[in-house]
């Protein structure tokens, strides 16, 4: 069996010895995925799955659930079908932004080229749907499906704005809120579903706005982190978003404070090397431990507003995943 990462402990003492087991399987169904569409497929789709990072959003789906009465296949195909979706997504963004690595190591952009790897995301997202379809809930279908869409929407709004250095916090928030915290509010949607036996209860509403909470602040704190650095522990180089275009929130707080970055136009950050000079100008305003306490306030919001009537370890659970999202800041 796959070992649980050391951070998570804590959080599967509380959720229940039930989630190691279910992650494994999801992790096994993963695997079975990649490796179903030939030698080739198998082998892109499978560096974009294992680069995917700590299954988080599955873990979501889990302990959003609570414990399953029986064996929990359902729950195993929607936390499968919700990874498949954010694996997509990384490849597809990989191709967008010509991208040579992903936590380390090369994307399948660099390795196989952009036809290949655009086909890989358009497969791993076919695939979710497939595992999706067979829990027979056309409410679960939708929940996934309006991720899906949100996350497009995101995108199209990140090409948008592209080299805007006057993008707003809001607009910042917005693009967010798609391309990131509707697919961990789909994640808590789903297990919530599956564990109602397909069917809305009145646990859906608040543990979805725990999910898009966190998700946002988990985004924030990614935008953090390719300021902040060091390339060996983001798995890139450091001022990547600088390099691509992306307007995020260091940035723009940044901007408020030193009138150097203020008139910079983004397009003028064209190597590595002036993107690194760009993030120490950045955390010389402070608007990393701005942008830091933001995310610090939305996961306290989360946290006060979740269910008080969930069982005391599913609750604990929930908490320590969302100060989870925080430490990986420290």
């Amino acid at each position: 069996m796959t070992p649980v990462a050391p951070e998570a402990v804590a959080i599967v003492e509380a959720a229940g010895a039930h989630v190691p087991a279910l992650l494994q399987r999801i992790e096994d169904r993963l695997g079975e995925v990649a490796a179903s569409h030939g030698p080739d497929l198998a082998e892109l789709a499978g560096s974009t799955i294992a680069a995917g990072g700590k299954r988080l959003r599955p873990l979501l789906v889990l302990v959003a659930a609570g414990e399953p009465s029986g064996e929990g296949e359902g729950l195993v195909r929607a936390g499968t079908a919700v990874e498949l979706v954010h694996s997509a997504t990384l490849v597809h963004d990989d191709v967008l932004d010509a991208a040579e690595l992903r936590r380390g190591r090369a994307t399948v952009v660099a390795s196989a080229g952009r036809e290949a790897a655009t086909a890989t995301g358009d497969l791993l997202f076919a695939a979710a749907f497939r595992q999706l379809v067979a829990n027979g809930s056309v409410a679960q279908v939708q929940a996934l499906s309006g991720a899906g869409s949100a996350l497009a929407e995101g995108e199209l709004l990140q090409r948008a704005d592209a080299w805007n250095a006057e993008v707003p916090v809001e607009r910042y928030l917005r693009r967010c809120e798609l391309k990131t915290a509707r697919l961990f509010e789909a994640a808590c949607t789903l297990g919530v579903l599956e564990a109602a036996g397909g069917h809305a209860d009145g646990r859906v509403a608040p543990l979805a706005a725990f999910g898009r909470r966190i998700g946002l602040a988990f985004q924030i704190l990614d935008d953090v982190l390719d300021v902040s650095g060091p390339a060996e522990r983001i798995g890139k180089h450091r001022g990547t978003d600088l390099l691509d275009g992306t307007v995020t929130l260091p940035f723009i707080l940044a901007r408020e404070e030193d009138r150097t970055l203020a008139a910079l136009d983004p397009r003028a950050i064209a190597t590595p090397e002036r993107a690194a000079e760009v993030c120490d100008a950045i955390a010389a305003t402070g608007a990393l431990d701005r942008s830091r306490s933001r995310a610090l306030d939305m996961v306290a919001e989360a946290k006060a507003e979740l269910p008080p009537d969930l069982p005391a370890g599913q609750h604990r659970a929930l908490e320590l995943i969302a100060d989870g999202v925080v430490a990986r800041y420290a």
